[in-house]
């Protein structure tokens, strides 16, 4: 129940953002290649945020993202990410998370987002997640719909 209010005060959050500052929303696929210890998982998930213009060259936002290795790891995160704008396509950035259940665990990464058109984009990202004292690295790539 905890995980729900938050992530509804955080996805409500993220829908009022945009009548207070000017930026673009939006929402995406995206799976990863997760490994720790020797072992490898593959994840797949949804997020959606909000980038806020800080002019012409860097922008900042919020995110909430659900991700699953659908084996019963589920990880609900709010965060948000930080970037500079690269020529007219390119976003590069840094990110970071706590995960809902937990906020002592938390994620953290680099990445670049790059527009195919004016509503579609891909990106590739790297992110390291800290979990109880286990150190997961992933890397991956996504698909999104700006708005």
């Amino acid at each position: 129940m905890k995980k729900l209010v938050v992530l509804a005060s955080a996805v409500t959050a993220l829908i009022a953002t945009p009548a207070m500052a000017a930026g673009e929303g939006r929402i995406e696929g995206r799976g990863a290649i997760g490994w720790a210890g020797g072992s490898e998982d593959f994840f797949a998930g949804v997020a959606a945020g909000y980038d806020i213009d800080l002019g012409e060259t860097a922008f900042a936002g919020p995110e909430v993202s659900y991700d699953t290795n659908f084996d019963g790891a589920d990880l609900v995160n709010v965060g948000g990410r930080l970037g500079a704008k690269i020529g007219e396509k390119g976003k590069l950035y840094v990110a970071a998370a706590y995960e809902l259940a937990d906020a002592e665990e938390f994620n953290a990464g680099v990445g670049y987002q790059h527009s195919f058109t004016d509503k579609v984009y891909g990106k590739v990202e790297y992110r390291r997640y800290f979990l109880n004292g286990t150190d997961l690295n992933a890397a991956g790539v996504g698909i999104g719909v700006k708005f």
